[in-house]
């Protein structure tokens, strides 16, 4: 089998093929860290963890690089922080932190390298002077800028002429540009403004000189995968392969561009005006991370998702019959190192994850129905490492049942409860018996009597 991802460059679907099996490379942009990560933003941190970990199984752990970086200079950033009354590096501390705490939430692995923009100023300035020499930038009014007539095919990865680049985009419009669609590699700042010295003055890099550095410094001038979400792709991709391709040569930079779809919410654009805003750390305190990263899952990562509350409340369900299964399988042990070949092949095809989850779904009902040890011991192998592949299916059956959201009744009382049905039973007060588990169950707690006695989960 073998690993095909739809190239944004080439418009089509492409066999991967790595510049170097012994050294995968992968840059995804990160987060902007001036506020907490809404769900859009979680759409790439997911779906890249799962390429990160296929690439992972094809190539060997020790011979992927995956880097994301992190934004913690721009203009947002310092708004924020004066909005605030707080220094711009306790904003991001404390915005980057929270971005960890929510994605490791959602079930995403770290990446292997997570520079930040502040980190990489020297680089930012080098390649600037370097544009400058080969003519492709200028300095004018304390600015520097991309000259974009410099370079003919300007335009070509978002498929877009200079018309539509200026036309709706997010293009400032400035007197002192040669261009309107002209971009800032280097701004000035003012006193009160955070700052470098350069050989244009005291400033401040541009968004997109950030990421063509930092991907430089960490995979090289020419890597294979460049990620992130389709709203990318003009102006700032565009930007980043003017900037370095002009800087380093053509043919340089990222090899395959891979980008997921946009994210709605119940059937809108998100927007805090609409009411419809959700950040992460709303809904991990609603439901599940595992729930949430299944959602994200369940549309094909080109597409367009549209999160809904009633998508949240099946993808728990749908964990809830996994789970179950596995719970079934308790008295197995299993072999998770191979993963199985039906869910591999959906991921290797484009990651395709709802197609991979139809498999595991599969696997699930197929050890519902084993009775053979040996059977129900594979089944096992594959729905742990399947479910290992996709982020999910990690804790204890008992643990996922017991866990529940902040409110819900906790785990003492539950016990104590059962205690006390228990000993009602055995007193023939079956009225207190069937009241304390209608009770429970009114609070999504379903009492399962056995043999052995009375286990409970939350549904």
């Amino acid at each position: 089998m073998t690993l095909h991802l739809y190239n944004t460059a080439s418009r089509q679907k492409e066999k991967f093929v790595p510049r170097d099996p012994k050294n995968v490379g992968m840059y995804v942009c990160g987060p902007t860290v001036y506020d907490f990560a809404h769900i859009g933003n979680a759409r790439p941190v997911i779906i890249f963890d799962i390429l990160a970990r296929l690439l992972r199984i094809e190539y060997g752990d020790a011979n992927v690089n995956y880097v994301r970086n992190i934004t913690d200079v721009e203009d947002k950033i310092i708004d924020a922080a004066q909005k605030n009354g707080e220094s711009i590096e306790a904003l991001t501390t404390r915005t980057a932190d929270a971005f960890h705490t929510d994605m490791a939430a959602l079930g995403a692995l770290p990446p292997n390298r997570e520079p930040r923009a502040t980190e990489h100023i020297e680089g930012m300035v080098e390649m600037i002077g370097i544009l400058i020499d080969k003519d492709h930038a200028y300095e004018a009014e304390g600015h520097v800028l991309f000259d974009v007539q410099s370079m003919p095919n300007y335009g070509k990865l978002s498929g877009r002429n200079r018309d539509d680049m200026i036309a709706g985009a997010r293009v400032e419009i400035a007197p002192y540009k040669k261009d309107p669609a002209d971009f800032v590699l280097w701004k000035p700042s003012t006193p009160d403004i955070v700052g470098w010295d350069s050989p244009w003055g005291r400033g401040r890099p541009g968004w997109h000189i950030e990421c063509s550095v930092m991907s430089k410094a960490e995979l090289g001038d020419t890597f294979d995968i460049h990620g992130g979400g389709r709203d990318l792709i003009f102006p700032h991709h565009e930007n980043e392969v003017a900037q370095s391709c002009c800087a380093h040569g053509e043919g340089t930079f990222a090899q395959y561009w891979v980008h997921n779809g946009f994210l709605t919410v119940e059937g809108d654009k998100m927007s805090k005006s609409l009411g419809n805003f959700r950040t992460v750390r709303e809904l991990l305190a609603e439901a599940p991370g595992e729930a949430l990263r299944l959602n994200m899952l369940s549309a094909h990562y080109r597409q367009p998702l549209d999160w809904t509350s009633d998508g949240v409340k099946q993808a728990k369900t749908n964990l809830d019959r996994l789970y179950t299964a596995l719970q079934h399988l308790s008295d197995v042990e299993a072999d998770e190192s191979t993963v199985a070949t039906s869910v591999l092949a959906a991921l290797e095809d484009d990651i395709n994850t709802p197609q991979a989850l139809t498999e595991i779904y599969a696997i699930a009902s197929a050890a519902n129905k084993a009775t053979d040890a040996d059977e129900r011991a594979r089944l096992k192998g594959e729905l742990l490492s399947g479910g290992a592949m996709m982020g999910i299916l990690l804790q204890e059956p008992a643990d996922w049942f017991q866990s529940g959201s902040d409110g819900d009744i906790s785990e003492e009382d539950i016990n104590m409860l059962i205690a006390e049905r228990i000993q009602a039973k055995a007193e023939k007060n079956y009225a207190r018996s069937d009241e304390i588990r209608d009770s429970l169950k009114e609070q999504g707690i379903v009492l399962e009597d056995a043999a052995g006695g009375t286990t409970w989960k939350r549904v």
